[in-house]
């Protein structure tokens, strides 16, 4: 298995994202498209030369493409806006948090780029503290899809799920864990792998880790159940809750901020429930820094050998 993980195909969460808006763009008129100057970075060209009646470039100016949004979403449309994702989030919360989630606008925020592997563009350009932003404003849905199909599937579901949504899309490419025909459930996890000695539970580009880190495991004599928790609000709490009772011990994987991101989201179920130990595979309370995505994993300790450790770390606390 560990060998098969390797030779997967290669394709990036955004493309999913922006060949999505192409076909929701074809099934339906009311779907709207804005992007904030970046829009081939983010793939919403594909939408933009398609639909160019329904495309709106914005320019820099990220605090006014959520105020437009939301006004589209107020006459009928379904505006579906885009940028990179620390520009999506941080740049425009306050516009977020009032016209948006306050109005329970229909309103698609979506951030491309996100997390530490955006690599060379740094700091400034990488989005760690945006799960933790958008999960914490009433009325907003999160999602986090791991590969390009899960992206795509899940932008479809985000233009009928009633209200805000945040999808939060990488750069780079990453393994295919599904494909075309696998069903994308919005608020469901997905258990990718069984095992009962403990549950490594992740998101995004941190799935495909999770898996290799759990073949790894197998070797070992530990046998790790793998969860993608791809909508981290609503969190799919009775997945955690039942996970946390068959294993006794979780360890969270997630591209973020350890503070407010998914790990915290799943301590929040586990400390109400099932008060079972958890170690957190995150970045560590630091600012990002350039470099290519793959050495950035590795210098903040997102990778495979770092959930390793952190499930023989949390085994010896159940």
């Amino acid at each position: 298995m560990l060998k098969e993980l390797t030779k997967l195909e290669m394709k990036k969460t955004r493309e999913g994202f922006g060949h999505a808006l192409v076909e929701l763009g074809e099934k339906d008129e009311r779907i709207v498209v804005l992007a904030a100057d970046v829009t081939d970075s983010v793939n919403a060209g594909f939408f933009a030369r398609r639909f160019p009646e329904r495309f709106i470039q914005m320019g820099i100016a990220e605090q006014n493409m959520a105020a437009v949004a939301t006004g589209l979403s107020l006459i009928g449309k379904i505006p579906f806006y885009s940028t990179y994702s620390v520009f999506s989030t941080c740049r425009c919360m306050d516009q977020i948090r009032i016209s948006i989630c306050y109005s329970n606008a229909n309103v698609k925020v979506c951030g491309a780029h996100g997390g530490i592997s955006v690599g060379p563009d740094g700091a400034t350009h990488q989005a760690m503290e945006d799960i933790a932003m958008m999960r914490s404003l009433p009325n907003m849905k999160v999602i986090v899809p791991c590969d390009y199909w899960q992206s795509k599937r899940a932008t479809m579901a985000a233009a009928y799920i009633d209200g805000p949504v945040f999808l939060r899309f990488g750069r780079e490419a990453v393994p295919t864990l599904t494909d075309e025909s696998t069903p994308f459930e919005f608020g469901k996890g997905v258990v990718l792998h069984d095992g009962g000695d403990a549950a490594i539970i992740a998101c995004g580009v941190m799935v495909y880790e999770a898996l290799v880190a759990s073949e790894v495991l197998g070797k070992q004599g530990i046998d790790c159940r793998v969860i993608n928790l791809h909508t981290i609000k609503p969190i799919d709490r009775e997945l955690i809750i039942r996970t946390a009772r068959e294993c006794g011990a979780i360890v969270t994987a997630e591209e973020h901020q350890v503070y407010g991101g998914m790990g915290s989201a799943v301590a929040e179920v586990l400390v109400s429930h099932v008060p079972v130990p958890q170690e957190f595979v995150a970045v560590m309370d630091r600012f990002g820094q350039s470099g290519q995505p793959d050495e950035l994993l590795r210098a903040f300790g997102l990778k495979s050998e770092d959930i390793v450790v952190a499930v023989k770390r949390v085994l010896k606390r159940k």
